[in-house]
């Protein structure tokens, strides 16, 4: 849109055009617009004539524009308009550029596809998509997320990336990747359901097909590499100040971060959350059933295998409304911090270099409290309050204020944010798990893999039940589908 203004003159403004406009505004002086609203100026047959322009422009008829703006261009130079005629030139230039830019990837043979690349590393992950619709490449879109958690293939990431891409978009008939990824028939049966025709999941081996998914992949890789690396340098000013603004004795290289999640004291849960140089490390998050009073629920501290970022449909639902805190807040605060560090008392650590609690002076008391009875009051542990977003600290009356803008307040939000996430998920979790019990984890042969499928498939445990036989064994087997329909019978 931005090069129509400067090539053909399309107007950037939403004024209702008239033409009786007395003057034309600073676009037209600067050469961004042709000014259809002064009728002197520009007439409408002539800015039709760069609507026109536009969209050959858009539609990639290159060489048809070439060719009009070429006529133009003479035209201009035979009644010696020669400013007018060396802006035709290099509009022509431009779109010259352009055209053989989009040829090199170009062929009909590409007809309508999306190419996925992929680059995970130890930093985050990237994966680029090309959008080539009638042989061209006309949209180029990146997804990125932090660091994988240990344990996830490159397989589940992929799945993931093609979920999260085609939430919101219409598959074209055929995806290209450069591998298989986990679950590609319930990926294609899911995308053709949404599409209304067949989508295949394909992973070419040879040819233009393969050298545009191999370009895919590079480009993955150079935006790997331009993001993490700039953003190191970001995280190490962030921890700088961190240091300096809190007094500590080192930098802050291991930060963990506490966050309480409740409705009215029911499944009060609790989720620890780990960054370490600026990087979370989903691999060391932990999760906590609240034993006290409310909670009415056993412990169940575990390692978390929970998808990447990008991957999770529930990390984006929007998070509740802040509340007031209660006593039973304070109360599960002090509980989880001092089970977490009794715990790393017993093992030797790592101890962090900075605790932060999603609260205010009321939660950094019950943390603090939790870590006097464990002789560990030397730790340093600061509160950051939501709305205000305020530093709480044990040694200050009052709170430290950070600029909006500030790194240092921007990872410490980050954290906090990913810890609230964590939290709000496991908790969800808990209240499906205690309230709706899918009656599939009791059908012989349809395990935690089956189970996804089936309602991936048909939406939601009713519409398993509504399924026919047919619809069923083609979604998971004949001889699953009989389990199902005998399991749902006898429950009749």
């Amino acid at each position: 849109m931005a090069l129509t203004h400067r090539l053909f003159g399309i107007r950037s403004c939403n004024e209702v055009i008239t033409g009786k406009r007395d003057r034309p505004c600073l676009e037209y002086d600067i050469k961004r617009c042709i000014a259809p609203c002064v009728d002197t100026i520009c007439t409408a047959e002539e800015y039709g004539r760069a609507v026109e322009m536009t969209q050959m422009f858009f539609e990639g008829r290159n060489e048809d524009l070439a060719k009009n703006l070429r006529a133009r261009m003479l035209d201009a130079a035979e009644h010696e308009r020669f400013e007018e005629a060396a802006e035709l030139r290099d509009a022509i230039r431009t779109v010259q550029t352009l055209a053989e830019r989009q040829q090199k990837m170009a062929t009909t043979e590409l007809g309508n596809r999306d190419v996925f690349g992929l680059k995970v590393g130890i930093s985050g992950t990237v994966v680029q998509v090309f959008q080539v619709r009638s042989g061209r490449v006309v949209e180029r879109v990146e997804l990125d997320a932090g660091a994988p958690i240990a344990g996830d293939s490159d397989r589940d990431v992929l799945e993931a990336a093609i979920e999260q891409f085609y939430e919101l978009r219409m598959a074209p008939p055929d995806v290209h990747v450069p591998f298989a990824p986990a679950e590609q028939e319930a990926l294609e049966s899911w995308l053709t359901e949404r599409a209304g025709r067949k989508v295949r999941i394909v992973v070419p081996q040879r040819g233009e097909k393969r050298g545009l998914v191999d370009l895919a992949n590079r480009n993955a890789e150079m935006a790997y590499q331009q993001r993490f690396n700039q953003a190191a340098a970001a995280q190490y000013e962030a921890l700088n100040t961190l240091q300096v603004v809190l007094s500590l004795p080192t930098l802050p290289r291991r930060i963990e971060c506490f966050d309480i999640s409740t409705i009215q004291g029911s499944e009060t849960v609790a989720s620890m959350v780990v960054c370490e140089d600026g990087r979370m490390k989903k691999a060391e998050y932990r999760k906590f059933r609240i034993r006290g009073s409310g909670s009415g629920s056993r412990d169940s501290r575990e390692n978390t295998t929970e998808q990447i970022s990008l991957v999770s449909p529930e990390s984006r639902v929007p998070s509740p409304e802040p509340r007031v805190p209660s006593p039973d807040d304070f109360a599960a605060m002090e509980e989880v911090v001092r089970r977490r560090y009794r715990k790393m008392l017993e093992e030797g650590g790592p101890f962090p270099d900075l605790i932060l609690i999603d609260g205010g002076k009321g939660q950094l008391t019950a943390a603090y409290a939790a870590l006097q009875d464990l002789g560990l009051a030397n730790l340093v542990a600061v509160g950051l309050a939501k709305r205000e977003e305020l530093l709480f600290t044990r040694d200050r009356e009052e709170p430290i204020a950070l600029a909006v803008n500030d790194p240092a307040l921007l990872l410490l939000q980050q954290i906090r944010d990913e810890a609230h996430r964590f939290a709000v998920t496991f908790h969800r979790k808990a209240r499906s798990m205690r309230d709706l019990h899918s009656a599939l984890d009791d059908v012989p042969g349809v395990g935690p893999r089956r189970r996804r499928t089936l309602l991936r498939k048909f939406g939601s445990l009713a519409g398993v039940r509504r399924a026919t036989r047919e619809e069923l064994a083609a979604t998971v087997g004949r001889k699953v589908a009989d389990a199902v329909l005998a399991f749902f019978a006898s429950q009749t």
